[in-house]
């Protein structure tokens, strides 16, 4: 690990996060309200813009990990959809995906069959100017050779210009177009930039009706070694630095906080961010490291910042599951879920033979580490939230249904000139997932305070319905209660909250899922069973139970040859529960899983309609080989933020 990361430069200190700059962040503010002067910018908001307001909250659904024509790796992949044309996706309407015919016309459409309520476009900081420049006529890169064999050989531009992203953090560096010496490309990342602001805009509904709310945002895509050390950065409204910060710019993620707080946090007035750490089981341990840029352990201050900047963590997307690991020491029977059999995104991207999969890289295992460093350090640097998304290089935010699923892009298979034989993506990969989040309305400012507070939770794709409230007074009677949510907020803390002791009391945790009703097309699968898997400190290590606490195994099944479900399962579960060896003195986590019956996996369907049987190898025709190693079915899933016990 030491080769990988190096020397990694300036101390958290650099920050300058002091005890001001933390309470900028909004620390402990979990409903902080903007009131703008009467002659501030109408477009700053308080909460109650909305028709809808709800002040037990209401679940939306979302994705905040999205892909443009305007990332390089979508671009040289034939995206051709804009930042515009994902929002318009996102809010229910059809369009187009490559290949293209020779006229320019797409070969294959989608259309959310319900659409999302929020979405962050989420391109690339790296080479926006690269793309933007290399792609329009008239720019100031554009007739630059290094534009011209971007343009000539895309497939070489991808694995080219995406190496310079897996250089050693303290070596990485823009050998393209946009070098100083050749200008910087500083119009064209303007240009990308301004983009990316005015589209996601456009898009936002500032009616009080409420039905869709864009964030502008993007990603830091810093991969060493070609392990995942990317961030998606959420800012809470329309007042966002001069630039975005890429990993050419800061090749540490300390680096970007800096930048973040320079540019952002400190002293430009409403201006606010958080950044998400995505899909952590491509990182080969990076991610989670307990090492500061310098090497030196964690302290106390590094860890309050990185809690407080990164409240959230992608628990699951297009690249896989990244909540436990099978076989591993935090791992139970249902962590062999949607395992991408590689460690590396440079694997995930080529194929070939499996790497080790790294226990370190999973985030239950990280959420026990972080018990581990708050016994000491008196802070828990990864008290994450859940959220999932799709990461989606198509441009289609949202696009998680199995039945329907066209591939991703980004990584595999490219599909820019043609269609492939056989499956449209490779089959380790997936459909994704949606982020949710519980909000008094639909608006940037409730949306991004639930972030804040983490009151979030992703699914697997499916429109689950989960509520979680931890406190010490619950009765079982609230189960069957028309006003649930009112007493689990009166009595305790929802999902991502931290509870504090009460003597002589052991804590009880309010948990409900309803299943996804999906649609008269596409109804949605039956819910199977509640968990909770619970971690805490045992002889100062991180130790983990899970729990069915709800339903549990059923006769439930699918017939993969068909894809017809058959058994019981339940519309709704609930229960009240009290962990049976609470230790009032040990910080503990405890967060839900919920899982439906078995359903068919994406490719399982494509299979079928080929005519694919594996027992005949000569049904097995090129493209179609995943049909035999894979899986062909699974239990879909959901995954509430953690409530923690602080003692």
């Amino acid at each position: 690990m030491d080769e990988q990361r190096k020397k990694r430069g300036a101390s958290i200190a650099a920050l300058g996060l002091t005890a001001l700059g933390i309470a900028q962040l909004g620390v402990g503010c979990t409903e902080e309200k903007i009131e703008p002067a009467p002659t501030a910018d109408p477009r700053l908001e308080t909460l109650g813009r909305c028709a809808t307001f709800t002040p037990t909250k209401n679940p939306y659904f979302g994705d905040l990990h999205v892909h443009t024509a305007l990332s390089l790796d979508a671009n040289t992949q034939g995206n051709r959809l804009t930042v515009a044309d994902a929002y318009r996706f996102a809010r229910g309407e059809e369009v187009g995906v490559q290949p293209h015919d020779a006229s320019g016309s797409p070969l294959r459409s989608l259309r959310l069959p319900r659409p999302l309520d929020f979405a962050a476009v989420t391109d690339h900081a790296e080479f926006l100017g690269v793309v933007h420049g290399c792609t329009t006529p008239g720019s100031a890169e554009y007739d630059a050779g290094a534009c011209q064999a971007y343009r000539d050989d895309p497939d070489g531009s991808f694995f080219g210009f995406n190496l310079r992203i897996a250089f050693d953090q303290s070596s990485a560096e823009n050998t393209t177009p946009c070098t100083p010496e050749e200008g910087g490309c500083k119009e064209s990342v303007t240009a990308a930039w301004t983009e990316i602001q005015e589209s996601a805009e456009a898009a936002y509904d500032r009616t009080d009706a409420c039905t869709f709310t864009s964030f502008v945002a993007y990603e830091w895509s810093g991969s060493p070694g070609g392990y995942n050390l990317h961030r998606n950065v959420i800012f809470r409204n329309h007042v966002v630095p001069e630039h975005p910060t890429g990993y050419f710019d800061e090749g540490q993620e300390e680096g970007l906080w800096k930048r973040l707080f320079e540019g952002c946090l400190d002293g430009r007035g409403p201006c606010d961010v958080l950044t998400i750490p995505h899909n952590s089981n491509v990182s080969s341990g990076l991610m989670f490291e307990t090492v500061d840029e310098t090497g030196a352990p964690f302290d106390a201050e590094y860890a309050r910042v990185r809690a407080e900047l990164e409240p959230l963590v992608e628990i699951f997307q297009h690249k896989g599951d990244s909540e436990c690991l099978p076989g591993s020491t935090a791992a139970d029977e249902l962590c062999d879920f949607e395992k991408m059999p590689y460690a590396s995104l440079s694997s995930a991207n080529l194929g070939g033979d499996p790497d080790p999969l790294v226990e370190s890289d999973f985030v239950r295992h990280a959420l026990g580490r972080g018990l581990e460093l708050f016994a000491t350090l008196g802070v828990n640097p990864f008290s994450y939230g859940f959220i999932a998304s799709t990461d989606t290089h198509l441009g289609t935010p949202g696009a998680v249904e199995e039945r329907r699923f066209l591939g991703h892009g980004g990584a595999g298979l490219t599909v820019r000139d043609a269609l492939p034989p056989g499956l449209p993506d490779r089959p380790w990969f997936n459909p994704g997932g949606l982020a949710v989040l519980w909000a008094e309305e639909n608006s940037r400012e409730a949306l991004f305070a639930a972030m804040r507070r983490r009151e979030a939770y992703g699914t697997s794709g499916p429109r689950i319905v989960l509520r979680v409230f931890g406190g010490y007074g619950y009765d079982d009677a609230i189960c069957d209660a028309a006003n649930l949510a009112e007493q689990g907020y009166a009595g305790g803390v929802p999902m991502g909250g931290i509870l504090t002791p009460l003597a002589g009391a052991s804590p009880r945790f309010v948990v409900s899922a309803l299943r996804d009703a999906g649609t008269a097309e596409l109804p949605g699968t039956p819910l199977q069973r509640i968990q909770i898997v619970k971690g805490s400190l045992v002889g100062g290590a991180a130790s983990f139970e899970v729990f069915d606490v709800a339903g549990g195994p059923n006769d439930a099944a699918v017939d993969p040859l068909t894809c017809e479900q058959s058994g019981p399962g339940a519309d709704s579960l609930c229960a009240v529960w009290a962990d049976p060896s609470f230790d009032p003195s040990s910080p503990a986590f405890y967060y839900v899983r919920v899982l439906e019956n078995p359903s068919c996996r994406w490719h399982a369907y494509l299979c079928n309609d080929a005519g694919v049987d594996c027992d005949d190898p000569a049904t097995v025709t090129e493209g179609f080989e995943g049909c035999c190693d894979y899986p062909l079915t699974q239990q879909e899933r959901a995954w509430s933020s953690p409530i923690w016990y602080s003692p």
